[in-house]
């Protein structure tokens, strides 16, 4: 039975959120946020991953309101016991009848379809978890929009592991599975854990990415994108705006209002384009070979002279290729790449100029400066000056 709201003008509020990754940071931070402008709560906040038990304290906790992602029977138990106001963050899988916000996970689905047609891609593929009906939303979605544009879609359940053994198995059986796809062919995974599993199967099987195979992750979870080889591309959720909403549903509850108990879904902010989908199909092997091995050897410095040797193609031959192909010359294809993981390192790093140059294959600093503003009107440190400022 749920406790009637406190008449305490300072709310107690137990907040339920795994700490570890970059979306539910972005919750809290959302929260935070809320609060900031609209009275603050005495909140009982503890680092948590996703695996935590239910707090020893929850029990005897004498509160105003909870904001919980729910991973357990053993969790939704204890929340119920507590009577107080509750909002889920996660799914209503074990807290049905709980007011729920989360991400909307049918225009997740149809973003990363929209991503994959855009590019050109007419093959398709997911590979999938089936532990939760968000996964399925998203997977489903996902198909529809690749049917009604005339193509069909191959799905692949994922398998879990908690074995080094069990770990080797299923990338097998998903280098089996990969090798067995038509290419080249678009491949959402519905969240960046499998996604890096994917890339990895990908490299194991020598599998060009994302030239054979592209691959799409979800939740654009930084660390596991940037660690992943190439790096991801995954969808962007807006944790922000869940946890800014959580706490203004919460707030009306501990005051008493009763509001529309309808699910609140936010819209993702778009996809972060990593290298492991920016690119468009390529039909013609030559100018297959050559993105490839641009991928693999921009950065030790590949010219468009040995770039021809290493083909057997004229200059003008592999430029007319390769402009018929990807609307880029050789050179500017060389170019890109490298601003692309220069803009990276910016980001990422605290390297020197100097040493930027060095690992992306410009000669010198001075040179990686000159072209750098003549491409994007400013200079690098500008760049990463104002990358800083929005993290």
């Amino acid at each position: 039975m749920m406790r009637h709201p406190s008449s305490n003008p300072v709310k107690r509020v137990a907040i339920l959120v795994e700490t570890t990754r970059s979306y539910t940071r972005d919750l809290l931070s959302g929260v935070s946020r809320y609060l900031q402008s609209h009275g603050t709560w005495s909140t009982f906040l503890e680092l948590r991953a996703f695996e935590s038990s239910v707090p020893p304290w929850l029990a005897g906790w004498d509160g105003d309101g909870i904001l919980t992602r729910t991973q357990s029977v053993e969790m939704a138990r204890a929340i119920r016991a507590a009577g107080v106001p509750t909002v889920e963050l996660r799914s209503t899988k074990h807290t049905p009848g709980l007011p729920f916000i989360g991400m909307d996970n049918a225009l997740i689905g149809q973003a990363v379809a929209e991503h994959f047609l855009n590019r050109g891609y007419r093959r398709f593929a997911a590979y999938t978890l089936d532990t939760e009906e968000f996964f399925r939303e998203r997977v489903s979605k996902f198909v529809d929009r690749v049917k009604q544009a005339g193509a069909d879609c191959v799905l692949l359940p994922a398998q879990g592991e908690s074995t080094p053994r069990d770990w080797e198995s299923h990338q097998k059986r998903l280098m089996h599975w990969l090798e067995s796809l038509p290419k080249p062919v678009g491949i959402f995974a519905t969240n960046d854990q499998l996604a890096v599993r994917l890339l990895d199967a990908c490299r194991r099987s020598a599998i060009a990415v994302p030239e054979e195979v592209a691959v799409v992750g979800c939740e654009n979870e930084e660390t596991l994108c940037e660690f992943a080889s190439p790096a991801l591309t995954s969808v962007r959720f807006d944790g922000h705006t869940v946890g800014w909403k959580a706490a203004e549903r919460l707030d009306q509850l501990m005051r008493g209002e009763k509001g529309d108990d309808r699910p609140i879904l936010v819209p993702p902010k778009g996809i972060e384009v990593r290298a492991s989908s920016d690119e468009f199909v390529i039909e013609d092997p030559v100018v297959l070979r050559a993105a490839r091995l641009i991928r693999e050897r921009a950065f030790a410095g590949l010219s468009v002279a040995e770039l021809c040797d290493e083909l057997g193609v004229s200059r003008s031959t592999l430029e007319r290729r390769m402009k018929a192909a990807l609307g880029r010359a050789p050179k500017d294809e060389l170019l890109r790449v490298r601003f692309r993981e220069v803009n990276r390192l910016l980001r990422a790093s605290d390297l020197t100029i100097d040493l930027i140059a060095e690992q992306t294959g410009f000669t010198h600093a001075h040179y990686l400066q000159t072209a750098y503003r003549e491409r994007f009107g400013m200079t690098p440190g500008e760049f990463r000056r104002g990358a800083k400022s929005l993290d």
